[in-house]
């Protein structure tokens, strides 16, 4: 039998995928999601069947539906479960949003992650992993991004949310010698793609018609990362207690985003019908990792080109969204 590792929003694009390989390499997993209401929880559900039917070691799987701000239900997940480390992935996600509901991201960000590190403080020995964000660089960053650059300017509560908690990870880590590892994603994309991201809003657009923007009229650069990729970097860094580090996972290859559009229309056949805009406030023009600290600290190596993971992304967007059981996921 492999660890014990507990993986909060685990229903996710992200979590659900981390969960699932896990499971196949033999650990157990105990999964927590709310199953927010942020996009339509049938398509988290559908991933959690996703999970199970593509794992033979399904019945490894135990899926909690809680919040991580119930800070009584946390310190009981750790008394019933003899955890190796955590793989904190839940999280209010999405730039834009984050400004009408400035409440909602630092209670779910901030308050979700300090209710898990007061449950790890009695457990030194369990390993903490957070799931952060390359948005909290914001504007003035040089590029590549390096992780010894300040952010400390974040453009949207989002950022700022995410940065408080790596933050608090630092103090749990100084008081409580935790290991403690945040790891900054980049645009991450890939089947199970939220409903808000960019890659999947393209096919919705080219499909449903629903309105997107285009923004700078697709002239931003963005660090297009595979979800394969950045699991296999989650999962480096829940085997490897480090002491306290803030580590880059994305491709290190920005990719314009006019380009990537492009590739997917070459995909589909159709032409994506966009909206003009100016680029947010709350945005910023280029993303670029330096991934050279994940390579030494995790043995990470991006694998996936953006041709390859985008026609990974079309495959299965056509079998989810495109047939009609897919509709009715949709549409629950």
């Amino acid at each position: 039998m492999g660890k014990t590792i507990l993986v909060t929003g685990a229903a996710g694009f992200i979590g659900s995928h981390v969960s699932q390989a896990l499971l196949k390499r033999g650990d157990r997993v105990v999964g927590v999601d709310n199953l927010n209401d942020y996009y339509a929880p049938a398509q988290k559900r559908a991933n959690l069947e996703e999970v199970r039917q593509q794992t033979a070691a399904s019945e490894n799987f135990t899926f909690v539906d809680a919040d991580v701000r119930d800070r009584p239900l946390v310190q009981r997940l750790f008394k019933a479960y003899a955890l190796d480390a955590i793989l904190h992935l839940a999280g209010m996600g999405g730039v834009r949003y984050s400004i009408q509901e400035p409440l909602l991201y630092f209670g779910v960000n901030l308050e979700g992650t300090l209710n898990l590190l007061e449950a790890v403080s009695r457990r030194p020995s369990v390993n903490f992993v957070l799931a952060s964000t390359s948005s909290v660089y914001g504007a003035g960053a040089r590029i590549p991004f390096v992780e010894t650059d300040p952010c400390d300017r974040p453009l949207a509560p989002y950022a700022a949310s995410k940065r408080g908690a790596e933050i608090l990870g630092y103090t749990y880590h100084h008081l409580y010698k935790l290991n403690f590892t945040a790891l900054r994603f980049f645009t991450v994309y890939g089947p199970r793609n939220r409903p808000d991201m960019m890659a999947y809003k393209v096919m919705d657009n080219i499909f449903f018609g629903r309105e997107v923007p285009l923004y700078n009229q697709g002239q931003v650069y963005r660090d297009w990362t595979y979800v394969d990729d950045i699991v296999a970097g989650v999962i480096a860094a829940g085997d490897r207690p480090l002491g306290y580090e803030i580590i880059n996972l994305g491709r290190g290859e920005p990719v314009l985003l006019a380009d990537f559009v492009k590739r997917i229309q070459e995909l589909t056949g159709r032409k994506a019908n966009f909206v003009p805009a100016p680029l947010p406030d709350t945005d910023i023009q280029s993303t670029h990792a330096d991934i050279s600290k994940a390579r030494r600290l995790l043995g990470y190596d991006p694998q996936i080109s953006v041709p390859q993971g985008v026609a990974r992304l079309w495959h299965w967007y056509q079998q989810r969204m495109l047939t009609p059981s897919g509709h009715e996921k949709a549409a629950a």
